[in-house]
């Protein structure tokens, strides 16, 4: 790669670049396969083909690529001193103008821990590595699910750049971040997973800490899906505000050029004075679009002044993917703007083809094993969080592979006060026994295993 090429790097933003082929100092070449991270301005990684054999490499550019490129070597050479499996580094490779590519051993069948959630039993390797690394003295600053490796029932850390020297209170506070990231539905594991981690660092609540970091971590995330960045593209223009995925930015792009067009030659779900939704058969899978109208001039002067329903339900649903709540993933959120003010809005989301509680659940007799426990820890979930779905209409719970997906999430809210949240669990918890009659046998079993108000 010339002088020139290192500058276009360095300049691109998002979306990431395309694969390309390096030219190596000395001879050789390197060629990307596929970018898995892009940190514009900084570094790219992904697998590559290094004359022939698979790797996986790190290319450090920017004014400090040689300062972040040995702080990776340094955290990498601190694992290996530990007895701590990671990747082997295969080679180091300096550009003239200071550029530095790091070379490691490809994994192939590596699968990252965030892949293996549903299988508690998985979880445990990972805490006991992590409890090795600080039985070291060392802690991992960028500590996220991705890190960890699973090659070949072996778990592995990686990403060196994180590791470094920590205290006990530090690495305290690192293991509850890890923990934070977990679903708040496994939280019931978290002895088991400790036991695997061994003897707890530090002083203090760890319970109190992993809260304090989901806390941290939603309240960045949920920013994050409302501003141009890796995960996400936003555009902000005179006549309307765009956030999608940028996952599936290009193959939505004819559908948000014409959304109305887009809903017109689908499968018609709802048609209603406030919203219509359809489904569209797509070359990445089925999905919803669902555009939220304005009734007449009243309404559409009520509503112009504060963020959409769109919006509302776009937030609402990273909010659950965030905690491991599944619900269908929202692709894309299209506002008409004119300056200020806000007009109709879209909603893109993935296709859910599950069974509504309606057909679901049947008055005469009680869920079957596997739906009647999702439904405890499905509301035991957002009551611990503070919840209410402010909707619960049979037909906005979805049973699809093996558990519970909510939909329809224009009402719902997360709950900062006590108060508040029982109020609004008394109308919703009502409102879910009112689908099915008083006196029959769901229904009394729901009272009971329903969180009380």
């Amino acid at each position: 790669m010339s002088a020139a090429q290192f500058t276009f790097l360095e300049r691109a933003g998002w979306p990431s670049p395309a694969p390309f082929v390096l030219a190596l100092p000395g001879g050789g070449s390197l060629q990307y396969r596929n970018i898995l991270r892009w940190l514009p301005g900084r570094r790219v990684s992904g697998e590559a083909s290094w004359d022939g054999r698979p790797v996986f490499a790190k290319l450090f550019f920017g004014a400090a690529a040689r300062r972040h490129a040995e702080r990776e070597q340094q955290g990498l050479a601190a694992l290996q001193s530990a007895g701590l499996p990671t990747p082997a580094l295969l080679a180091v490779v300096d550009f003239p103008r200071g550029e530095r590519l790091l070379l490691s051993e490809f994994m192939p069948a590596a699968r990252s821990l965030e892949a293996a959630l549903g299988d508690p039993a998985k979880l445990s390797p990972a805490l006991a590595l992590l409890g090795r690394l600080h039985a070291a003295g060392l802690v991992h600053d960028d500590l996220h699910l991705g890190n960890f490796l699973l090659a070949e029932e072996k778990m592995l850390l990686i990403d060196g750049d994180g590791v470094r020297p920590g205290s006990a209170e530090q690495q305290r506070d690192n293991l509850a971040l890890l923990l934070s990231q977990l679903p708040v539905a496994l939280d019931g594991w978290r002895a088991g997973l400790l036991s695997a981690y061994g003897e707890l660092p530090g002083s203090g609540g760890l319970d109190d800490l992993v809260d304090a970091w989901r806390q941290r971590r939603r309240q960045r995330f949920l920013a994050k899906t409302l501003r141009d960045c890796t995960q996400f593209s936003v555009v902000r223009e005179s006549g309307r505000f765009l956030a999608v995925l940028r996952s599936a930015g290009t193959s939505l792009l004819p559908l948000l050029a014409a959304p109305d067009q887009a809903i017109e030659q689908g499968r018609r779900l709802k048609s209603g004075a406030t919203c219509t939704v359809a489904a569209l058969a797509m070359d990445g899978g089925p999905l919803v679009v669902k555009r939220y109208n304005r009734k007449n001039w009243r309404h559409a002067l009520s509503r112009a002044w504060r963020p959409s329903r769109a919006w509302h339900s776009w937030r609402e649903a990273h909010r659950l993917a965030f905690y491991g709540i599944a619900t269908p993933k929202p692709l894309a959120l299209l506002e008409e703007r004119w300056g200020p003010l806000r007009g109709r809005a879209f909603l893109v989301t993935e296709f859910c083809p599950g069974v509504s509680l309606a057909d679901a659940l049947l008055p005469e007799r009680v869920p079957e094993p596997a739906l009647a426990q999702s439904l405890e820890v499905f509301f035991a979930v957002l009551c611990r969080l503070r919840i209410t779905h402010g909707d619960l209409k049979a037909t906005n719970l979805l049973w699809h592979e093996g558990q519970l997906w909510a939909i329809d999430l224009d009402a719902m809210t997360q709950h900062r006060s006590a108060s508040a949240f029982r109020r609004a669990w008394r109308r919703d918890r009502a409102r879910f026994l009112r689908n099915w009659p008083a006196g029959s046998p769901l229904h009394d079993w729901l009272a009971r295993i329903l969180p009380p108000v």
